[in-house]
C-alpha cells in the first residue's frame, strides 16, 4: 500500500515529531499495561479487543482528532525504512527455514485468490455502484480506481505506474489515495481481529493448521532451550545485528535499484527499480542467512522480542495515517471501496473453506496484496513472531504481479464504465 497520506485541512496540535514519537510510545506502554492488568473490567475488554488493534487504532484517533498529522510527520518514513528492516532481521533470525517450506502451497493459493479478488472486485463494485447511484460518480471514476488497484495488488510504485498508464487527473488521484488508505486500514483492523481469534475461526471452518502449529512449536522449543536473561552484551549484539543489517540493506538497495533503472528499465514493471523493494528483500535475506549461523542463539536473549518492540512502533506509525473524517467527504467512493474489499474478502473466505486453509493464510495472503511489505509482516506476526517472513515473502511477490494485475483490473473497469455509460 502506498505511503501517501490522507490530506488534512487544519494544523495539528502537535507538530514536533519527537513529541509525537513520545506520545505514540507512551500510548503503546499504556495499552500493554492495561492488557496485562488483572482488573476484571480490563480483562473482559481485552478478551474481545486485541491489544494490537488498539496500538493501531488509537494513533488513528489522534490523527482524526487533529492532535497529530500523519501527512506531515516523518515517523512512518523512519519506521518503514529504518525500523522495519531491523525488525525483519530480528524476527527471522531464529526461523526454521525448512519448516517454512513445509507450510505447503496453500499460502500461494490464498495469495493469488486475494489478487483475483481485487482484479475482479473492482469492476464488480463499480458496476454495482453505478447501477445503484449512477449520478454519484464522475466519468473518470474508473481511472482513479486503477490507482487503488495498483496499491492493493502491489504497492506505491505500482500505484504510481497506474497514474501514468491510465492518465489519472491529479485531483482524482489524491482522492483515490484517501480511499486506498482508509479502506485498506479498516480491512487491516479486521485482519488483526481475525489473528486474535484465529483458533476459534479455524476450528469453525475445520481448517488444517498442522504445518503452522508445527512451525510455532519448533520456535517455542528453540526459545525454551536457549532462553536466558539478556545481558548488556546480548542486547548490544541484538541491536547491532538488527541495525547493522538494516544499514547494509540500505547500502546495497539504492545502488541495485539505480543500476536496474539505468541498465534494465524494462524491469520497472516488476518494481525491481524500487529501492524499498530491495530494502525489504535484502533485510529478509540477511535474516534468513543468519538463521543458519551462530547468530541464531541471540533468540535466546530475546532477539524477536526486540524486533516486536520495533514492530509495534511501526504499527502505531501506520495507524496515524488514517483520518476517519475523510469517510464523510466523498462517501460514495468509500462505499465503493468497501464493496470492493468485501468481494475480495468473500472470495478468500470461500476458497479458504474449500481447501481448508487456516486463517493465517487468508489474512496474510490478503494483507500481502492490500498492505504490502510494510504491513504484511505485522499481520503475520500477530499470529506468531516466527511467521513474519511468510508475510514478507508474499508481499514481495505482490510487487512482481502488481502492475499486471492492476492493468488488467483497469481494462475491466474501463469496459464496465463504457457499458453503463459512466466513462469514455
Amino acid at each position: 500500500m502506498t505511503a501517501a497520506l490522507v490530506e488534512t485541512t487544519s494544523n495539528p496540535l502537535i507538530t514536533n515529531d519527537a513529541v509525537v514519537l513520545g506520545l505514540l510510545t507512551a500510548t503503546l506502554a499504556v495499552i500493554f499495561w492495561a492488557s496485562n492488568s488483572r482488573a476484571p473490567t480490563l480483562r473482559a475488554f481485552f478478551k474481545y479487543v486485541p491489544a494490537l488493534l488498539l496500538c493501531y487504532f488509537i494513533p488513528a484517533l489522534y490523527n482524526t482528532l487533529g492532535w497529530i498529522d500523519g501527512e506531515t510527520s516523518k515517523l512512518y518514513f523512519v519506521s518503514s525504512r529504518y525500523l522495519l528492516p531491523a525488525t525483519l532481521v530480528l524476527l527471522t533470525l531464529a526461523i526454521d527455514f525448512q519448516a517454512i517450506l513445509r507450510l505447503g502451497p496453500k499460502a500461494l493459493v490464498m495469495f493469488f485468490t486475494g489478487t483475483l479478488g481485487i482484479v475482479l472486485g473492482g469492476p464488480i463494485a463499480l458496476w454495482v455502484a453505478t447501477k445503484v447511484a449512477p449520478s454519484s460518480f464522475e466519468p473518470d471514476t474508473w481511472r482513479g480506481l486503477t490507482a487503488v488497484a495498483g496499491s492493493w495488488i502491489g504497492g506505491g510504485a505500482n500505484q504510481a505506474a497506474m497514474k501514468d498508464v491510465f492518465k489519472i487527473p491529479n485531483d482524482l488521484f489524491g482522492t483515490m489515495v484517501a480511499v486506498d488508505v482508509i479502506v485498506a486500514n479498516l480491512w487491516m483492523a479486521v485482519l488483526l481481529w481475525m489473528a486474535a481469534n484465529a483458533e476459534r475461526l479455524d476450528a469453525r471452518r475445520g481448517a488444517d493448521t498442522a504445518a503452522i502449529e508445527d512451525l510455532k512449536r519448533r520456535m517455542v522449543e528453540f526459545q525454551a532451550q536457549h532462553a536466558r536473561n539478556p545481558t548488556l552484551d546480548d542486547l548490544i549484539r541484538i541491536v547491532g545485528v538488527g541495525f547493522g543489517a538494516m544499514g547494509l540493506s540500505h547500502a546495497l538497495a539504492n545502488p541495485i535499484a539505480d543500476w536496474i533503472a539505468t541498465s534494465h528499465p524494462q524491469l520497472a514493471r516488476f518494481s525491481l527499480d524500487s529501492s524499498f523493494f530491495w530494502l525489504v528483500v535484502l533485510a529478509t535475506t540477511i535474516g534468513l542467512g543468519l538463521s543458519f549461523t551462530r547468530a541464531r542463539s541471540l533468540e535466546g536473549a530475546g532477539a524477536s522480542k526486540v524486533g516486536q518492540v520495533l514492530l509495534y512502533i511501526l504499527v502505531a506509525s501506520i495507524g496515524m495515517h488514517m483520518d476517519l473524517k475523510a469517510l464523510f467527504e466523498r462517501p460514495q467512493l468509500f462505499a465503493l471501496g468497501l464493496l470492493w474489499i468485501s468481494f475480495h474478502a468473500g472470495l478468500l473466505l470461500i476458497v479458504a473453506k474449500l481447501i481448508r486453509a487456516p486463517t493465517f493464510f487468508l489474512a496474510v495472503g490478503s494483507q500481502a496484496n492490500v498492505g504490502g511489505a510494510a504491513s504484511a509482516p505485522v499481520v503475520a506476526s500477530a499470529f506468531h513472531p516466527s511467521l513474519a517472513p511468510v508475510g514478507v515473502l508474499l508481499a514481495v511477490l505482490g510487487y512482481a504481479v502488481g502492475t499486471y494485475g492492476a492493468w488488467l483490473c483497469g481494462i475491466l473497469m474501463r469496459g464496465v464504465a463504457g457499458a453503463v455509460g459512466a466513462g469514455p
